[in-house]
């Protein structure tokens, strides 16, 4: 069964317990940013990717940076860096049937770790963690890692993701294609 037609149910949509700094409200816990960094994994391992996109909000970012300790987007070049109105083509392209990176799929899973609250601005928790993802596509299987950045917002309840910014660990390499989104 493909991917994009699996209808298992999400482990990660049940709310989280636990108190921790209040934000517009409502207790935002340790737990609760994990539970919301496990289930953007699993919608991506799962294909689900218009639940992913639904995750970010309408100002967001999502960056891959080209250069290690790179510090912004605009004088050197990245591998991905998408507002959301980018983002959300992006999608729409890796969906498409015919788009030869995807053809076959690839299947990956992504292993999010050492998850940090590195800071509270009172509106948005910025979150740290650490990301080992197994991408399997023409009988060829690649490992990316990276550190990750999220800055995530509460909006109608529930968190939402400002920006992403992912640093692979091998940016520099020559990469040979990137299929998958991180």
């Amino acid at each position: 069964m493909a991917r994009q037609e699996r209808n298992e149910r999400d482990p990660h949509s049940q709310p989280a317990r636990g108190l921790g700094p209040v934000h517009d409200g409502r207790a935002v816990s340790g737990p609760e940013v994990d539970r919301f960094l496990y289930r953007e994994a699993w919608l991506l391992d799962h294909g689900r990717l218009d639940e992913w996109l639904s995750l970010f909000t309408d100002d967001a970012v999502y960056w891959v940076p080209l250069e290690a300790n790179q510090s912004e987007p605009f004088t050197t070049g990245s591998l991905i860096y998408d507002d959301r109105r980018l983002l959300e083509i992006r999608v729409r392209q890796t969906k498409h049937p015919r788009a030869h990176a995807r053809v076959p799929a690839p299947r990956t899973v992504h292993q999010v770790t050492n998850v940090h609250i590195v800071a509270d601005q009172g509106h948005e928790l910025t979150v740290t963690s650490s990301l080992v993802m197994v991408e399997y596509r023409n009988e060829r299987q690649r490992v990316w890692g990276g550190l990750v950045e999220h800055r995530l917002r509460r909006m109608d309840g529930d968190l939402r993701i400002a920006a992403k910014r992912v640093d692979l660990i091998n940016s520099e390499s020559e990469l040979d294609g990137i299929a998958c989104l991180f």
